[in-house]
């Protein structure tokens, strides 16, 4: 039986009780289909994520049976994402916020030395992203068909600029479309998924955003799927999924699909991260707007698979104090990916210690808890104002003042997942240092927009 024979009889109902090419087969709270029709194997990826990918057995696989096939993590031969990279949200820089198009050689290098300077690579940063507008605009290379980089930007290449990048310690990203074009007008990776992986690898890059913009009518979704991973959408971001699969180096692979097409159903057997939203604004109500939209698909975020609020505005517009402390906070404490968009040089003193916060950023970045913090309790605002989430280190309180006015907020042991009733520890993430003990319940005052977190631990 054909593939194609496969999912158009699965469609029909005519194959039951098995999982349809490319669905997901297995992994850690699956409770869906765990076997695979003909001519499809149950594959892992990652403990969170095994996936019906084209094999040459002839008998379903499950994934629980040790027949399951574990795709090589040193030759990177399947078409989805190896466990090689992307376990923890990606921390780094971006170009765009910053500088939009008006980017070259210069700057980015910049960049890297600022995170080094400053302080960030210390703290665990380690991306610096190449945005749009990289690359020349009047087309590809006529007999290779590569992509070819501005040389007017980039006088040395990329290649070079991956170089010196890493000279630093530091890793390099770039950026392409899943479309003929991308967002600012600029040669799509439609159709050259292969060639531009094995350039972007022989370059060094280290990191991929891939776009949403200029996509044939074609190749656009018409209607709704009962699996959105079946998709047109998800196909075409699958397609740079397997050619980056095929490269001997890493590469993380960032969905810049706007939250469409559910893409957080799907986005871990494709990539390491997923965007939920459109672009970012240094706006309260995009902050709030974003985290609500996450509240409702966080249960979709847990290792090498994150659901992205989009890049940082901390040093842009005219955000609060107050309210860039929240930015910052809930993107640590949801797991989005942090990836800072702003001029380095102009960032503050208080800009500084709150996206360098070493114990938001270690809740982050725990190795051994994947999951985020998630809202507790009866929410009477829109988002939530109360989250709790497990580290290695114990259990955490976020909570976010969403009022105009300064509120108190109380933490009642017994209602939060994970404590009870009894005395607790209450220690400041913010400041790192311990407030009290506390029997029952601790109130504390947040001015407006303004935000905390919490490690609360047994008395």
């Amino acid at each position: 039986m054909s593939f194609r024979a496969i999912v158009i009889l699965s469609a029909l109902g005519l194959v039951s009780a098995q999982q349809t090419l490319w669905g997901q087969c297995g992994g850690i709270n699956w409770t869906g289909q765990k076997t695979c029709g003909s001519g499809a194997v149950c594959t892992y990826l990652n403990d969170w994520y095994y996936q019906c990918l084209p094999g040459t057995s002839t008998s379903s696989r499950t994934s629980t049976s040790s027949s399951s096939t574990r795709i090589s993590t040193s030759t990177s031969a399947g078409p989805a994402p190896t466990g090689r990279v992307g376990k923890l949200p990606a921390l780094g820089w971006n170009s765009w916020n910053a500088y939009r198009c008006d980017i070259n050689e210069s700057k980015i290098l910049s960049a890297a030395n600022q995170m080094v300077s400053l302080g960030l690579k210390d703290a665990g940063y380690q991306y610096v992203n190449i945005d749009d507008c990289w690359s020349n605009i009047n087309g590809r290379d006529s007999s290779t068909q590569q992509i070819r980089p501005d040389f007017n930007k980039f006088p040395n290449g990329i290649a070079s600029v991956a170089s010196k990048v890493h000279s630093q310690g530091l890793l390099l990203g770039i950026y392409s479309d899943a479309g003929t074009k991308t967002c600012a007008g600029y040669p799509g990776s439609l159709g050259y998924e292969s060639i531009d992986a094995a350039t972007f690898s022989s370059w060094g890059i280290d990191y991929l955003k891939y776009d949403n913009c200029y996509v044939p009518s074609n190749w656009a979704d018409s209607g709704s799927y009962s699996d959105w991973g079946q998709s047109k959408s998800a196909t075409r971001y699958r397609q740079m999924s397997s050619a980056l699969a095929a490269q001997s180096r890493p590469i993380q692979y960032s969905l810049c699909i706007w939250g469409n097409a559910q893409v957080w159903t799907w986005g871990a057997s494709v990539g390491q991260s997923w965007r939920i939203s459109g672009d970012s604004s240094p706006t309260w109500s995009y902050i709030t707007g974003v985290i609500n939209k996450n509240v409702g698909i966080l249960g979709y975020t847990n290792f090498y698979g994150h659901n992205d609020m989009d890049m940082m505005e901390i040093g842009n517009g005219a955000l609060t104090l107050a309210e860039q402390r929240t930015h910052f906070l809930m993107w640590a404490a949801l797991k989005s990916p942090i990836l800072l968009g702003t001029d380095l040089s102009r960032l503050s003193t208080d800009q500084l210690n709150i996206i360098k916060n070493k114990e938001l950023l270690a809740f982050s970045q725990d190795e051994s808890v994947g999951a985020p913090a998630k809202p507790y309790g009866t929410a009477t605002t829109t988002p939530p104002e109360y989250y709790s989430g497990k580290s290695s280190k114990g259990v955490h309180v976020f909570i976010m003042n969403t009022s105009s006015s300064t509120s108190t907020k109380t933490i009642t042991f017994a209602n939060v997942p994970g404590l009870g009733s009894g005395s607790y520890k209450v220690h400041d993430m913010w400041k790192g240092t311990d407030v009290g003990t506390f029997s029952g319940s601790w109130s504390t005052s947040l001015g407006s927009h303004d935000s905390g977190g919490w490690l609360i631990t047994p008395a």
